[in-house]
């Protein structure tokens, strides 16, 4: 049975990435990369020379059939984004989704001849989360908000009532609008920015 690994990697230190991560790359068959030459840069710190393949946004149509089939015919695939967790506000959920439906359409038993393996580690937003100083216990992740002003402004009107911590992604270029539509549409309430995480110029 071939397997995808979704492989976390770090967000921003290259330190930050787990024994396993590093065994379950060297290992496999094959990496799918968001960006192969990011990927190269960790590769290269820990020794690892396992053949990639790019897999982002303008090319899954294309690419999951094919990662697809290599799976089927028993290669084992690790997926990894440019930063922190595969399919998390990531193209990779495309890849992810069409093995696990590869792998329920044969039944449990058999499972598609394929296997999805969490190997996990860094993520900015639980990051985030942990060092903010708000509530944990309760929180919504809502990735990145929609670039259209109508289409953000309905997802804010939707949070209006919701108590629990609010996850958000941003662009450094709109975070300065998005925060004015946040106080105009969701009130006062205390935020949290956190920028270039486990980096040398992090701010929180």
């Amino acid at each position: 049975m071939a397997t995808l690994f979704v492989v976390a990697t770090p967000i921003g230190n290259l330190e930050d990435i787990t024994f396993r991560a590093i065994r379950i790359l060297a290992e496999v068959d094959l990496i799918a990369a968001e960006d192969t030459r990011k990927t190269r840069i960790l590769l290269n710190k820990y020794n690892i020379n396992t053949p990639m393949t790019s897999y982002h946004k303008f090319n899954i149509r294309s690419k999951t059939p094919q990662l697809i089939e290599a799976l089927k015919q028993g290669q084992n695939i690790a997926l990894v984004s440019d930063a922190g967790m595969p399919g998390i506000s990531d193209p990779g959920y495309e890849l992810i989704s069409s093995a696990v439906v590869q792998a329920s359409s044969r039944g449990d038993s058999a499972r598609g001849g394929i296997k999805v393996e969490p190997i996990p580690g860094a993520s900015a937003a639980i990051s985030a989360l942990a060092v903010s100083g708000l509530p944990t216990d309760r929180f919504v992740f809502e990735g990145f908000l929609p670039k259209k002003p109508g289409k953000k402004r309905k997802l804010l009107e939707s949070l209006k009532t919701d108590e629990r911590t609010i996850i958000i992604y941003e662009s450094p270029y709109r975070v300065l609008k998005t925060l004015v539509d946040i106080n105009n549409i969701l009130g006062n309430r205390q935020i949290v920015i956190a920028r270039e995480l486990t980096k040398k110029f992090e701010e929180i």
